[in-house]
Formats: structure tokens, sequence, C-alpha cells
């Protein structure tokens, strides 16, 4: 791992100042790493595509806005402040009526569309 990639720092990282520093939404950019998992921040608004991940959970931290999580059974609204974690293989769907801004934790080298490539599929393992 290269230093600037995994700084060996005891600075906080400023999950806010990290958010607004990503030009395009839909862009998840990571901010950490702990063992096998990345700590991503992205900006969205509006509506992603229907996905999942069959390999893992996916944890939702709302940092500003509010996202909705469309799931099979209804939808559910998560506030700043609140986590959310859709289970391994449940399909769902980001959104977001204004910009929001969130952090994912989720292990290293999960897609952002899941199996379902296509144009919303975001450059992987980028830092910011």
């Amino acid at each position: 791992m290269s230093e600037s990639r995994h700084p060996h720092t005891s600075l906080p990282i400023n999950l806010a100042q990290k958010a607004s520093l990503i030009e395009q939404q839909w862009s998840p950019r990571v901010v950490a790493e702990m063992n096998d998992y990345q700590f991503k921040v992205v900006r969205i608004e509006g509506e992603f595509i229907w996905h999942s991940h069959p390999e893992t959970d996916e944890a939702f931290l709302v940092l500003e806005g509010t996202l909705r999580i469309d799931l099979p059974e209804g939808c559910v609204h998560v506030n700043p402040g609140e986590l959310y974690v859709v289970p391994r293989g449940v399909t769902h769907r980001t959104a977001a009526q204004g910009e929001a801004k969130l952090m994912m934790i989720e292990p290293r080298g999960i897609l952002n569309t899941g199996h379902e490539e296509g144009e919303r599929t975001a450059l992987n393992d980028v830092w910011i």
C-alpha cells in the first residue's frame, strides 16, 4: 500500500470535508480502510439502479440530507446520523430527493452496482 493511499497518521478524517471534495455524484471515494473493509464517502441525488450484493452486507451512514433505500417490501428513510445495513443478497436501490452525503462501509473490491454493471458503475478503489 502506498503512503498516499493509506497514510500512517493519527489525524482524524473529516467525512463532510472529504465528501465536499468529490466532484461527481454517484462516485464513491475511499477515505479509510480497516482490515478488508473500506469506508467510502459519496454524494447522491435522484435514484440509483436496483442491484444487490450476493457476497456482502452493505452499510450506509447518512452525513447530510435524507437517504431513501427502496427494498422489495417497501422503503426506508435514513436521516443524518442514522445507519442502515442492507443484508447480503437483498435487492435495493438508493435514492435522495435533493443531495445527500453518505458514508458506505463494505469489503474492498465491491462494485457500487453489484453485478448489474452498466453506465452507473463507478471506478472502484479511488481514494480522496
